[in-house]
């Protein structure tokens, strides 16, 4: 007998998680499995983050490993790093484990509901698009018309709150994520300097095998944590947070909300959707 299963991916970032309480809040009758698609690259912060949120639902979530690691599959594509013309990170680490999981599922003859954390103020994201007919995204957020604003209140009214990577980060994803801006790089070898190490090595390597791509667009890891070099990314960030104070326009209605990276550098139009929700 075939059934109607609901699905809610978590990447262990902001947006995801306010879904998550959503869902349980407006929608307690649905019996909703919640998936963590780990790289196994995550930031300690990020399962941490999960945890808490694994107490606040009240139920596990899920953890689909790919079958093949980062290190597998960045042999497997020569040690070229993965860059935005070519984001093999996430279609081999986030968006395969996920088919391979609801696979058995439609296989069964079950309908997947898939809900997908894309704000009402985010009109230039789509959720993934499904070539199953049995497989439907849906997009609360958007149907409620939540905004990043009111993703913030949701998860500061549940108590969870913000992940802490946020203070010094835009997003979730691995730790050496390419949509990266230079200063997160400048943090993460504060932050995390073990895996800032690690993206140098697979940096060195995929510059030996004749990869076009550096983690950071046009220097290497090694140049970029030079302290002069470092110093100007901080000076350089400073001035382009002040000139983003300057344009942006305070909501009389949340005069809190404070200033992310994204709003300093337009970053999140770019980013992954399946890693950074």
């Amino acid at each position: 007998m075939s059934t109607t299963r609901h699905v809610l991916g978590l990447s262990g970032g902001r947006d995801s998680a306010a879904l998550a309480i959503f869902m349980r809040q407006r929608h307690p009758e649905i019996d909703i499995e919640y998936f963590f698609t780990d790289t196994g690259k995550e930031l300690p912060e990020v399962y941490e983050y999960l945890t808490r949120l694994e107490g606040y639902l009240g139920k596990p979530i899920q953890r689909l490993n790919p079958d093949r690691d980062f290190d597998f599959w960045l042999k497997s594509y020569k040690s070229y790093l993965p860059s935005a013309q070519s984001r093999w990170c996430t279609r081999q680490l986030k968006l395969r484990p996920f088919e391979k999981w609801v696979r058995e599922f439609l296989e069964a003859g079950d309908t997947v509901i898939s809900y997908v954390a894309i704000r009402s103020d985010e009109e230039y994201r789509e959720g993934y698009q499904s070539k199953k007919e049995k497989l439907l995204v849906r997009l609360p957020f958007k149907d409620a018309s939540i905004d990043k604003p009111g993703v913030i209140e949701i998860l500061e009214g549940s108590g969870l709150g913000l992940p802490e990577y946020y203070s010094w980060r835009s997003r979730s994803g691995c730790t050496f994520c390419f949509f990266q801006q230079k200063i997160e790089w400048v943090r993460l070898k504060a932050e995390h300097p073990d895996a800032f190490e690690e993206a140098k090595r697979y940096e060195k390597t995929a510059i030996e095998h004749g990869s076009p791509f550096t983690w950071s667009q046009g220097e290497s890891l090694s140049d970029l944590e030079q302290p002069a070099r470092q110093d100007q990314i901080k000076q350089e960030h400073e001035k382009r947070l002040a000139r983003a104070k300057k344009r942006m326009q305070t909501n009389p209605l949340r005069p809190d909300v404070e200033m992310d990276l994204d709003d300093v550098y337009g970053g999140a139009a770019k980013a992954c959707l399946t890693c950074h929700k």
